[in-house]
């Protein structure tokens, strides 16, 4: 069970993250300027070559979330872009009709046209989210604006993962991290939607979003840091099934994978230069503390003996089977 300071913890952060939500969206209205006199007309470039220009073609009265990455992030981008695809799976068909996705590179430079096709390939993209490239001074510019602009050296990807949210013929507009629970960030997507639009969410696409159970320290983190990426007996997704990973690697090479990934693809581990190769997505390191990791593999251990019973329970079954 989760300790309760976690659980209060948790609570004032989600508190303290819809105050802010609201004060931004608030204060965006108050002043008037969150429109044509505001946002910079940025040209830019989308995957696929396509001239697009940020307020006329992007922006201009629809409803958007817009974040920033670039394709050789080791940190935060991998996964604030999986939970994004977590989100868009989950919106369904409202997203390119409702709202739309819109991933800007801060490294325009090596970000062509083809790299981010490629990239949003990987992450399995779909219809109505649009990755987009430019000139490296105008893409700053464009970022301030948009208030998601972090000094390169805020640590080591070199930008904080912010997920901006807003409807331009309304002025409103609210901020949140990209990478927070995607059922969490489907809900408030869906919910700030529906504020001007009477749309239903289609409840079998929220479904399929497993809730975390607050009672499992485990199963918290797995969802929080894990789930964007790998499943527990569902199949590969963008990273491998860890279905019974716990006894297939040793505990010290999981705990240390888990908790430097980058390090040991640098310094050549054979197992993490082939998931490297076979998954095309290296894993980012989410830099948890032991105890975090320890959790984790912990969580995972007992995934395997659940497994485990579970198919000597469909043995047995099955033997008494006539």
């Amino acid at each position: 069970m989760l300790p309760k300071s976690w659980v209060r913890l948790l609570t004032a952060s989600a508190l303290f993250a819809g105050a802010l939500a609201l004060l931004f969206a608030h204060l965006a209205v108050a002043d008037g300027r969150w429109g044509a006199n505001y946002f910079p007309n940025t040209e830019l470039t989308t995957q696929d070559g396509k001239k697009v220009h940020f307020y006329d073609d992007l922006i201009k009265g629809k409803i958007v979330a817009i974040n920033l990455i670039y394709t050789n992030c080791e940190y935060s981008c991998p996964l604030e872009t999986a939970r994004l695809a977590q989100v868009q799976k989950m919106l369904g068909e409202r997203v390119g009709k409702d709202i739309f996705f819109y991933s800007i590179s801060i490294d325009p430079v090596r970000d062509t046209p083809a790299a981010l096709k490629a990239y949003a390939e990987k992450f399995h993209a779909g219809p109505g989210w649009v990755f987009l490239t430019g000139k490296k001074e105008e893409i700053d510019e464009l970022s301030k604006k948009l208030g998601l602009y972090s000094d390169p050296s805020v640590n080591k990807d070199g930008h904080l993962p912010h997920l901006l949210i807003g409807n331009e013929a309304n002025g409103q507009w609210l901020r949140d991290s990209a990478t927070d629970n995607p059922r969490f960030l489907t809900n408030l997507i869906g919910n700030f939607v529906d504020t001007w639009k009477n749309h239903e969410v289609a409840t079998k696409s929220y479904a399929e979003a497993a809730p975390i159970k607050m009672d499992d320290a485990g199963q918290y983190l797995f969802a929080k840091q894990c789930a964007a990426c790998h499943t527990i007996g569902h199949g590969d997704k963008i990273g491998p099934d860890l279905r019974g990973v716990a006894a297939a690697r040793e505990r010290a090479w999981l705990m240390r994978y888990i908790s430097e990934p980058d390090k040991m693809l640098a310094a050549g581990d054979p197992i993490a230069k082939a998931l490297a190769a076979k998954y095309k997505a290296p894993m980012p390191n989410l830099r948890l503390g032991q105890i975090d990791v320890t959790t984790i593999v912990n969580f995972l251990s007992t995934q395997n003996v659940a497994n485990e019973n579970a198919g000597v329970a469909k043995t047995e079954s099955e033997a008494t089977k006539p």
